[in-house]
């Protein structure tokens, strides 16, 4: 069994409702394995096609994610943020999920919120650098 077919065996359960509730209710350690299952769905063409097909399931992921982002500018967890930044960034390779992003990405993954946070890890600070050039923003990805 390959990855496209559990993405599509867990878009026709509750999956993404489930996670999204875990995501915004759960312990740290279950918000970052909601979020991190949401992240493998996004990173499959299907999932992202699913996520993306329609304004209320895209506000609905975009919606949990932002109010997280909130959440970690008071109480920082490196691990979270990076499969955060990580959805964001495959939302981004949506044209329309794209142009959304440009009015919803939260201003604290715009600006250097997160930056002290960040400082060591290379592999975000490229993803984040890589969606704020996706969404048209004025960094050019390194």
């Amino acid at each position: 069994m390959d990855d496209s077919e559990v993405i599509n065996f867990l878009l026709q359960t509750e999956i993404i409702p489930l996670c999204l509730r875990i995501m915004e209710t759960g312990s740290e350690l279950s918000k970052t394995v909601a979020t991190f299952i949401v992240q493998k769905i996004l990173l499959d063409e299907m999932g992202l096609n699913y996520i993306c097909a329609t304004a209320e399931r895209f506000y609905a992921v975009s919606t949990v994610l932002s109010n997280m982002v909130a959440v970690l500018v008071e109480q920082p967890s490196v691990r979270l943020l990076k499969h955060i930044v990580r959805c964001y960034l495959r939302l981004s390779d949506n044209l329309r999920a794209r142009e959304a992003l440009r009015q919803c990405l939260p201003d604290s993954l715009r600006d250097k919120t997160f930056g002290n946070a960040l400082k060591d890890d290379v592999t975000v600070n490229r993803w984040l650098t890589q969606l704020l050039f996706n969404i048209g923003e004025n960094q050019s990805p390194s």
